[in-house]
């Protein structure tokens, strides 16, 4: 088991939701909002388990392999994505479902969660698998599934803010180093 496979997992899953979305006939209003509803919690819960397990791991393996300022930007970008993702879902919630503003605001939502799919996919994903031991990753795996398993109801939606996120993450990791938070994005702040 390695944690990346189980991130593609659940991408391949949110995909499977969104494509059923579109196929469904938007008269049957009842199939629609149970399974918008089963497909915003998901998002929100796979946000969350990533931002709880995965950007802490792949921090600390940048760090230690003196990509600070890459895996910094990654996460960056990541957090800011899981909130317009977030964003996107509290805008479907504002429509009547089965309409038309709702499934623009449907297809709003698997743009930006796509966008952020391909780049965590490309990115993140990738210069994990790199930096991180197999057996790492599968520690990582047992933890994402017990998170995901544990809150399988969903978790509560919470913006949060990127450059706070990433320096926090970072003070847990400090130990004998220096810590600075002076490469990369981190510098301007």
């Amino acid at each position: 088991m390695d944690i990346t496979e189980l991130i593609l997992d659940d991408h391949h899953e949110q995909r499977r939701l969104f494509a059923i979305l579109e196929q469904i006939d938007r008269s049957e209003v009842a199939v629609l909002s149970v399974i918008w509803d089963r497909l915003a919690a998901f998002l929100e819960l796979h946000a969350q388990a990533e931002e709880e397990i995965f950007y802490p791991a792949l921090l600390q393996v940048g760090i230690a392999a003196r990509r600070k300022s890459g895996v910094e930007d990654e996460t960056l970008d990541a957090i800011g994505d899981h909130n317009d993702i977030r964003d996107a879902i509290a805008e479907v919630a504002r429509h009547r479902t089965g309409t038309d503003d709702w499934y623009a605001a449907v297809a709003a939502a698997n743009a930006a969660n796509s966008d952020h799919m391909g780049e965590e996919e490309r990115e993140g994903l990738t210069d994990f698998r790199r930096l991180a031991s197999l057996d790492r990753r599968h520690r990582l795996a047992v933890t994402f599934a017990a998170y995901e398993a544990r809150n399988y109801a969903g978790v509560r939606p919470v913006d949060k803010d990127p450059v706070g996120y990433v320096r926090a993450e970072e003070k847990k990791l400090r130990t004998d180093t220096g810590g600075s938070l002076s490469v990369g994005t981190m510098k301007r702040n």
